[in-house]
């Protein structure tokens, strides 16, 4: 099998393995982070749902403001990272990150839903340029050879920042319980203020912290010092003489990415539309009939297994083919959907949480496969795939459609196609394959 990331003509890639290990292990810190706020989003959608009273297709709108982010941002978001560099580019996501989390503080005060949806927008916009930045950085510091497994496992401590968010939000969020207009009835003035004012703080709290920690990264990377990697560095890593990336002027004629740029987008959407629903799923009287607050510490299941399975699946990669291992994790996370949509109780609720272990190493190994031997278009190709996370801001939007229409329980069948889709590029979409060759 050809490799399946670029490589550099920069000799410390051989020669300071110590400076590379040092560059990723700081660089875990944002894989951390990005986790940890993308699933927060979870907590906040049961918790504006009642606080706005909203159907699903409407809450929905908090995944589709967030992930818009990525298709709108990612391409120019790669155009400055090329011309910036990956540490500029790390340092401006972060700032922007920030300034996305300090505007839930007006948001909240002023319990408005679409300053809500704003403030997520700026805020996913940070960790679009983060993604376009650090993706690619980690695939290229170090072997070719193990570019999967390296991303795999900087992905796991993006997968502990998910598993940590949801049981944090719940008790910090979810901990005060949303009253219904016949409680406001029975309540005087002065405690619906109170009421209100703890509400608004629930929100403004977590976020004011992460905005702290967001510019204090920021601040830290803008000091360090990292290895170098230019565009003009990367050159192609598949077959040994042949320099892929000279038959094409841009990414877009690789008819593996493009592949590659519909499996991210299927699986961010079919990820975040299972996690969007689970707190009113897990909550269901025929699933668990959990109160919101104690459902969404189960959330964390399916977030820990993703950790579980990337750490797992960082160690597989590198003896087993990424792609078998990408369609082998996709057929059992969509037989788990379904004997979840086929099933009551705790069968179908324990059955969803599973398949968090199974997602586990889907977006790293389908990210260093779409981008193998395409060495100067590396950037934009890394743009075009961030791109592709806008599935996160659609397909929950039409699950919630059909959740509203034919029921939360049967609405999975999305993930399930979503799933069909990516074993097919685990199989075959991911070889290296060309649409036109241009010289």
């Amino acid at each position: 099998m050809a490799s399946i990331a670029p490589t550099t003509t920069n000799n410390r890639t051989t020669e300071s393995g110590q400076n590379y290990n040092f560059a990723l292990t700081v660089l875990t810190s944002l894989f951390f982070m990005w986790g940890f706020i993308t699933c927060l989003n979870d907590i906040l959608i049961p918790h504006l749902k009642s606080v706005f009273t909203l159907n699903y297709t409407q809450v929905m709108l908090i995944q589709f403001s967030f992930f818009t982010a990525y298709a709108i941002i990612s391409i120019p978001a790669g155009i400055l990272v090329e011309k910036i560099g990956y540490k500029n580019g790390i340092v401006i996501g972060l700032i922007t990150a920030g300034i996305g989390s300090l505007l839930f503080y007006p948001a909240a005060s002023m319990q408005s839903y679409v300053m809500f949806l704003g403030a997520l927008f700026v805020l996913a916009s940070g960790i679009t340029i983060l993604q376009v930045a650090a993706n690619p950085y980690v695939a290229i510091l170090g072997k070719p050879q193990t570019a999967s497994s390296r991303l795999n496992l900087t992905q796991a401590f993006n997968s502990l920042g998910t598993t940590i968010a949801p049981y944090f939000g719940s008790l910090i969020i979810l901990s005060i319980a949303v009253k219904t207009a016949e409680d406001f009835k029975s309540m005087s003035s002065d405690q619906i203020a109170v009421y209100k004012l703890a509400e608004a703080s629930a929100v403004q709290v977590p976020y004011l912290g992460l905005a702290a920690a967001l510019f204090v990264i920021a601040a830290i990377f803008a000091i360090i010092k990292l290895p170098k990697i230019e565009a003009s560095d990367i050159k192609a890593s598949g077959d040994e003489g042949v320099n892929y990336h000279d038959m094409h002027k841009s990414a877009w004629g690789y008819k593996h990415l493009v592949l590659g740029a519909i499996a991210i987008f299927v699986y961010v959407g079919g990820e975040v539309s299972i996690g969007s629903f689970l707190v009113n799923y897990i909550g269901q009287p025929f699933i668990a009939g959990l109160k919101e607050s104690d459902a969404g510490k189960f959330v964390s299941f399916y977030w820990g297994g993703a950790m579980i399975g990337r750490f797992i699946g960082s160690a597989v990669q590198r003896k087993l083919n990424p792609g078998k291992v990408l369609a082998f994790n996709a057929f059992f996370a969509a037989t788990l959907v379904i004997i979840s949509m086929l099933t009551l109780g705790h069968v179908a609720m324990w059955a969803i949480l599973a398949v968090g272990l199974f997602n586990s190493i889907m977006f790293p190994t389908i990210f260093t496969l779409a981008i193998d031997g395409l060495g100067k278009h590396t950037g934009q190709a890394s743009g075009i795939l961030c791109t592709a996370i806008v599935g996160g801001a659609i397909l929950p939007v039409v699950q919630g459609f059909f959740a509203d229409n034919i029921g939360i329980h049967h609405a999975f069948f999305i993930p399930v196609l979503c799933y069909i889709y990516i074993a097919y590029y685990g199989l075959k979409g991911h070889k290296p394959s060309y649409i036109t060759a241009k010289a």
